[in-house]
C-alpha cells in the first residue's frame, strides 16, 4: 500500500463510526455498480472512480440529507421544455435535467 502512496491511518481501539462514511461511500460503489464494468488496469479503475466521485457529489439525491445534493450546482431550474440526459460510465449513472431558460 506505502509503495502505491497510500497513506494507512490506524483507527482507535473501539471506535465504531470513526470509518462510517467511508464504509457507506464504498458501499454505494459497489450497489451501483456489480460486475457491469470490467477494468483493464489501474487507470481504467481510476476513471470509473473519479466519475462516480462526480455524480455521487452533484447529482446523486442523498436520503440522509433529504434526498438533497452534497455539491448542489447552482442553476435556475427550468420549468418547461426539454429534458436532457446525462450519462456515465456508459449510461450506468444517468442524471436527467432541464436547460435553464
Amino acid at each position: 500500500m506505502r509503495e502505491g502512496g497510500t497513506e494507512i491511518i490506524r483507527l482507535p481501539p473501539m471506535s465504531l463510526n470513526s470509518n462510517a462514511y467511508a464504509e457507506r461511500f464504498v458501499r454505494s460503489i459497489k450497489d451501483e455498480y456489480p460486475g457491469r464494468m470490467i477494468f483493464l488496469g489501474q487507470a481504467s479503475l481510476r476513471r470509473a472512480i473519479s466519475e462516480f466521485v462526480a455524480h455521487y457529489h452533484t447529482e446523486r439525491n442523498h436520503q440522509g440529507l433529504a434526498n438533497r445534493l452534497i455539491c448542489p450546482q447552482l442553476q435556475e431550474a427550468a420549468k418547461e421544455g426539454a429534458i436532457h440526459r446525462r450519462h456515465r460510465l456508459g449510461g450506468i449513472p444517468n442524471y436527467y435535467y432541464r436547460v435553464a431558460a
